[in-house]
């Protein structure tokens, strides 16, 4: 009986080490492909400057501007919603009303990104056109605005489960002091599940990041630096998808590894903050 679970054990350990190792040997290899481009002198004109590969500018900083700008405006316009839902779901709404909210968002993140693009392309694109009397409605806020439609779902099951791991002897005390819902969601709940709900929000900011789909549909794909968010911009995901390289050796196709080497760095350091606001970071007394 030991010797098997001594075995089971070392199953796990091994396949967390090799989880771990592969994950290095990701970061390893886009290193070693985009290493011709950061020798040749690349390294800081990669984050300064624009993208002209007729005049040996390989800059992935319009890219980069691109990317956080889509992420962070589409936080903006989904955290508020999310909360919202959230409080609704395990405070404020009758139990079946909260059960169905939460199952339509379970089945809100199962649906493909590519669906939330195609709708909008004909719905909220032509919409955007002609409100902002500029361009053809594909820019960073209408990009930004489905975005934070799809990051809603993975930030709202956090934020209910933040919510609901409270220990139900410090609601039950809350409700023999006469607190109102309210009350027990300012007073007890927040206070308690504040880092599960910083988690969320790094897990929600990872998502729109690393998302592909609505950014190459929605964005506008321009290389030029963004000026304002109703300017069309080219994220670094989607830069990896539409790179065409006449080679596998140019400095063009290598570009796409710095991209990806700078995604990776962003979801390692989500990923460890995560890690640490679950683990070390005490809650509210």
């Amino acid at each position: 009986m030991r010797a098997s679970r001594s075995l089971i054990e070392w199953f796990f350990f091994l396949s967390a080490a090799l989880c771990g190792l592969l994950t290095l040997a990701l970061f390893l290899l886009m290193f070693w492909f985009g290493l011709p481009l950061l020798g040749e002198g690349q390294t800081l004109q990669l984050f300064q400057g624009r993208w002209n590969p007729s005049q040996g500018q390989y800059s992935i900083y319009p890219m980069l501007v691109g990317s956080l700008s889509i992420a962070l405006l589409a936080m903006l316009f989904s955290l508020p919603l999310s909360l919202g839902t959230s409080f609704l779901i395990t405070t404020l709404a009758p139990k079946r009303l909260a059960g169905l909210l939460l199952d339509t968002i379970r089945l809100m993140s199962g649906i493909p990104t590519v669906i939330y693009g195609l709708v909008a392309v004909f719905l909220l694109v032509p919409i955007m056109r002609e409100s902002l009397a500029k361009g053809n409605g594909m820019c960073i806020l209408t990009a930004a605005m489905v975005l934070a439609i799809l990051i809603a779902p993975t930030m709202i099951i956090f934020f209910v489960n933040a919510l609901r791991s409270i220990p139900i002897h410090f609601i039950l005390a809350a409700d023999a002091l006469g607190a109102s819902r309210v009350d027990r969601l300012i007073h007890i709940l927040l206070p308690q599940a504040w880092p599960g709900i910083l988690t969320g929000i790094l897990m929600g900011l990872g998502r729109a990041l690393g998302d592909t789909m609505i950014s190459l549909m929605l964005a506008g794909n321009a290389l030029a630096m963004p000026q304002s968010v109703t300017d069309s911009a080219r994220t670094l995901t989607a830069h990896i998808g539409l790179v065409i390289a006449d080679d596998f050796e140019s400095l063009e196709f290598r570009s796409i590894f710095a991209c990806g080497m700078v995604l990776y760095i962003f979801t390692t350091i989500g990923a460890a903050l995560a890690r640490f606001l679950n683990q070390r970071l005490p809650t509210g007394s």
